[in-house]
């Protein structure tokens, strides 16, 4: 009887022991379920979030598109200009171009007359500054390094001009009412040479407007 008895006390003992198991696993398992679920929600808040910065990356900043042609009324290339939080990127993509090194600027008036591109005026220099990156007093608002055309007659580079803007209505915008322009030259610019850096006569221009 006795044994009887010890014998039922151990199976009860051993019931009750896997049903409390039973339930810790129950337990683990839902705990790791509302674990994986909570990582889930937040790798999707976090690309939710990356989603709206980039939309909002794309669409900061104007662009303007300039056509560049020579004394001859010929197509040269295009140069797009793009609102920068530091400035205007410029991106030049040329052809038909004399192979070599040309200086390129950025001019006052909007006007590009055929052949010789002096209505284009001077460079563009609101802040009445000296010409070139190598003079102490420089540089204009409307200087850029030069450009280097291959052998065949293309080239394409990208500066970033720090001192103006495309916003209208500010004093270093290129978005004026008569307009400014980009000029390509015949020769390189020296980076200090005054006014323009013995740069030449205009091989190409394109006004800059909307």
């Amino acid at each position: 009887m006795k044994r009887l008895l010890f014998l039922s006390i151990i199976f009860i003992t051993t019931v009750a022991l896997a049903a409390c198991g039973g339930n810790t696993e129950d337990n683990s398992s839902d705990t790791q379920g509302n674990t994986d679920q909570a990582d889930a929600n937040s790798e999707q808040t976090d690309q939710n979030n990356g989603d709206s910065d980039e939309s909002k990356q794309e669409s900061d900043g104007d662009t303007v598109e300039v056509d560049l042609n020579n004394g001859d009324g010929d197509s040269v290339g295009t140069a797009m200009l793009e609102e920068k939080s530091d400035g205007v990127l410029v991106t030049l993509e040329g052809e038909n171009l004399p192979k070599g090194t040309h200086a390129f600027h950025i001019h006052e008036k909007g006007q590009c007359e055929a052949p010789d591109f002096k209505s284009a005026g001077g460079h563009f220099n609101p802040e009445d500054t000296n010409h070139g990156y190598d003079d102490p007093e420089g540089p204009h608002a409307g200087d850029m390094p030069n450009i280097v055309v291959g052998e065949d007659g293309t080239v394409t580079q990208s500066f970033l001009a720090k001192d103006v803007t495309l916003e209208e209505g500010d004093d270093l915008s290129l978005m004026k009412e008569e307009g400014t322009s980009l000029v390509i030259h015949e020769g390189a610019d020296d980076g200090k040479s005054q006014p323009s850096g013995d740069a030449g006569d205009r091989l190409a221009c394109g006004s800059i407007s909307e």
